[in-house]
């Protein structure tokens, strides 16, 4: 008998799994590379029109995971809780150190529009001067634009986590996007960056396949997060309380010191532990003090 036909998921609230086409296999060469980039990127917008994703959030996680596959690349020990605690514990005056620096430069990074003003403050100066490179329209493929402004930016010199910034910015000019999506600073491999030409090319074809499905993946978990959030904050008594729901839809993560501005510090516990309790934001670091709290 034959084979059923595979059913289609057409709830149109939810964007159906990542094809198995897409998964786990071997591109044969570059123009495969492309192919599945290109696919990968398709997915990737489709799933970032959605309006009730949480755009910012989306941004703001994956510059997290950018700023860990740099520590990776550089062969320093800090992961995600470290990186959060380097950002989010830092008290007035202390320097949040070199891993802190890459962090706080992705993230700056992804809060602004693409502007040249926002990349310089964000990168060294090997790198900002490849702004000019920074494709305008019509430049070709996106992948090939931001693999020739990588190439162009770690030829002048520029550290890795700079050279990356300047190649998404790219990806994103070249793809229409007004605002930078860390994808091959959270692909490339430190093998990669050292490869030129047409083998730097396909490196960030795969790079860019690979990360815009966890992209993908994480803006569907973003999405199913921020409705449990969005169905809860009437519930929710406590001054303050819109401000509080609004910075958790727009961050990796919060202290409830970071919501003093709009309620006592008291209060932020109370609604940090309530959101905890309702299941619509989770306690990231496992700690009894100095929590951090996220979707």
């Amino acid at each position: 008998m034959p084979d059923a036909p595979a059913q289609l998921d057409l709830d149109p609230d939810r964007l159906p799994p990542v094809p198995e086409w897409m998964l786990g296999k071997k591109a044969e060469g570059i123009e495969d590379m492309a192919f599945f980039s290109g696919a990968a990127l398709a997915r990737l917008d489709l799933a970032t029109a959605r309006g009730a994703l949480p755009l910012p959030l989306l941004r703001d996680r994956l510059a997290l995971h950018a700023a860990e596959a740099g520590m990776i690349r550089a062969g320093r020990p800090e992961r995600l809780p470290e990186l959060r605690d380097t950002i989010h514990l830092l008290r007035p005056g202390d320097l949040p150190g070199p891993a802190g620096e890459v962090c706080l430069a992705w993230r700056r990074t992804v809060a602004h529009p693409l502007r040249a003003g926002a990349l310089v403050r964000a990168l060294a100066a090997p790198a900002a001067d490849g702004l000019d490179a920074l494709p305008t329209g019509g430049g070709g493929p996106p992948v090939t634009c931001a693999a020739r402004v990588l190439e162009a930016a770690l030829a002048r010199g520029a550290d890795s986590p700079p050279a990356l910034i300047l190649a998404d910015a790219a990806l994103a000019r070249a793809r229409g996007q007004a605002h930078l999506l860390p994808l091959l600073g959270t692909g490339l491999t430190r093998r990669d960056l050292r490869a030129r030409g047409d083998d730097l090319r396909a490196a960030c074809h795969r790079a860019v396949a690979a990360a815009a499905i966890r992209a993908t993946r994480l803006a569907g978990e973003l999405e199913r997060r921020a409705a449990r959030i969005t169905d809860v904050a009437p519930t929710l008594r406590s001054r303050g309380a819109d401000r509080a729901v609004a910075m958790f839809l727009a961050r990796d993560a919060v202290a409830p010191a970071g919501l003093s501005a709009h309620m006592s510090g008291r209060a932020a516990r109370r609604i940090c532990d309530r959101l905890r309790h309702l299941g619509a934001v989770r306690e990231l670091t496992g700690r009894d003090s100095f929590r951090l709290y996220g979707l």
